[in-house]
């Protein structure tokens, strides 16, 4: 066996056992010079060797493709277990994340109901001086108050629907909303009674209810949410309607007419009002009487 090579002496078996037994040598080293020498062609053994090659290179007929095939596939699954990482646990963001949500919170506050709300904050300025002009009497100047204090009205019909129609709530429209209603309202009927037209009785039933059952709401908030009633809506309506037929400058049947639409406004706001306190108060019972159960539950 000496003349013999050791390819054609085993096959690659035997070669691969020469090439570890040689004193002194690598065996890696020894491994590697053959798998180079049965990979650059067909020798002796080379039907023994052929499949030895395409079992240790990954080659054979259209062997680079198949190789190529692989290494994508596995670099797909690579960026998939990577992705799955990322956002199927919830454990890791993904990559960007945080940076897009933020971009989105922050031009979610400039969204079409937002910017209606504070439309008819700006409102509130140019009604007062549009209403006092000229000493709060020319019915020019009425007239266009009339059309600010209308615009304001309409928007407060849509923003909340917008809103909550297309999920554009923020905290600044839970908060500024109710802010821009009250202070159209109030400083309509403030203007209406400093000019005579309006007794202060009336100004200080609505705005006495209205400041009242937000502080309500804030004080049973703990236990739930007061839910608006369509008496409430239908109050809202009317209001608006009486106080839009003060500030115009309405004569004969007409003035006769608003007095009773503002008649109706103040019955709609003493009852509805009457009835927010009930529903606070049967919340607050109900609150109370769940976090005492939860906490016996506890205990036992």
């Amino acid at each position: 066996m000496t003349g013999v090579p050791a390819s054609a002496a085993g096959g690659p078996s035997g070669a691969r056992r020469a090439a570890g037994a040689a004193p002194g040598g690598v065996p890696g080293a020894g491994v590697g010079r053959v798998v180079a020498r049965e990979g650059r062609g067909p020798g002796a053994g080379s039907s023994g060797s052929g499949s030895a090659r395409r079992g240790l290179s990954g080659r054979g007929p259209g062997g680079d493709r198949q190789h190529g095939d692989e290494a994508a596939r596995a670099a797909a699954a690579s960026r998939g277990a990577d992705d799955a990482a990322d956002t199927g646990d919830g454990t890791r963001p993904a990559r960007g994340a945080k940076i897009a949500a933020a971009a989105v919170n922050q031009a979610s506050l400039w969204n079409i109901a937002n910017l209606l709300t504070m439309l008819r904050l700006l409102l509130v300025p140019a009604f007062v001086a549009l209403m006092l002009a000229d000493g709060g009497y020319d019915p020019a100047w009425r007239s266009l108050a009339w059309a600010a204090f209308a615009i304001a009205m309409i928007t407060d019909l849509f923003d909340g629907h917008l809103a909550r129609t297309y999920n554009l709530v923020t905290d600044f429209g839970k908060i500024a909303d109710p802010i821009a209603d009250k202070a159209i309202m109030g400083a309509a009927l403030i203007c209406l009674s400093a000019l005579g037209d309006l007794p202060w009785w009336v100004t200080g039933v609505i705005l006495g209810r209205e400041l009242g059952i937000t502080l309500l709401r804030f004080l049973v908030i703990r236990y739930g949410v007061i839910p608006a009633s369509r008496g409430g809506k239908l109050k809202t309506l009317i209001q608006g309607v009486a106080v839009g037929m003060y500030v115009l400058a309405l004569t004969e049947w007409l003035a006769t007419l608003r007095w009773w639409v503002m008649a109706a406004a103040v019955a709609l706001t003493v009852l509805t009002g009457l009835d927010y306190v009930k529903q606070a108060i049967v919340l607050r019972r109900q609150g109370i009487a769940e976090r005492k159960a939860a906490l016996e539950e506890t205990e036992a």
